[in-house]
């Protein structure tokens, strides 16, 4: 694949990964972009096909990850999420950082592919701290915010297999931990603006 390299952002929900990535989009207008993942889920009220996700069926879906379109796909409260081929080169052909949120087990089946993208685990200082930032959201039932705990548990375990993740941000200082993120991906930021001079 051509254009810069890809950044793969994993954490669990509520770890601060949305927060970082609007400041990175907003201090560097145009460097980044976002894949436009596939779900089977219906669109929640304001949400925009195309845009906040490629709202499909099943069908359409797995017709697509068995013709090997997917880089990763996976399972989650009965819906299918995935990451196709078209979605990172459509935004590589605009010569931007793609950028994809996934979660871990997306983040192996990527290193099953060629991609080669920069690995970034964004992590909550504590599970306590983390369930403390998902019940001021006030958007979860608390199943749902068990089963977020869970997979966060699950995620945090998983993350620490050794070589899996390029940089561990533990996000209990906004500042410090969106300097770490700049500084990592300086060099592609620095490679994007280049190749938009020339």
């Amino acid at each position: 694949m051509q254009g810069p390299r890809p950044v793969v952002l994993s954490g669990p929900s509520g770890a601060g990964k949305s927060t970082l990535l609007k400041k990175l989009f907003k201090d560097y207008e145009n460097i980044f972009g976002f894949s436009v993942s596939h779900t089977t889920r219906q669109p929640r009220p304001g949400e925009v096909n195309g845009k906040d996700y490629h709202f499909v069926t099943r069908e359409e879906m797995q017709k697509e990850i068995d013709a090997g379109e997917f880089i990763e796909h996976a399972e989650f409260s009965g819906n299918m999420y995935g990451t196709s081929k078209g979605a990172v080169q459509a935004v590589q052909a605009q010569n931007q950082i793609c950028v994809l949120d996934i979660d871990i087990q997306g983040v192996k089946n990527i290193k099953r592919t060629e991609l080669n993208p920069i690995y970034i685990s964004v992590q909550p200082p504590s599970i306590e701290i983390l369930e403390k930032r998902l019940r001021d959201r006030k958007t979860e039932t608390e199943e749902s915010l068990q089963k977020r705990l869970t997979a966060a548990r699950v995620d945090l375990e998983l993350s620490k297999e050794p070589g899996l993740f390029d940089l561990v941000i533990i996000n209990d200082d906004l500042e410090k931990a969106y300097s770490e993120l700049k500084e990592v991906l300086l060099e592609e930021i620095k490679k994007t603006e280049e190749s938009r001079k020339s």
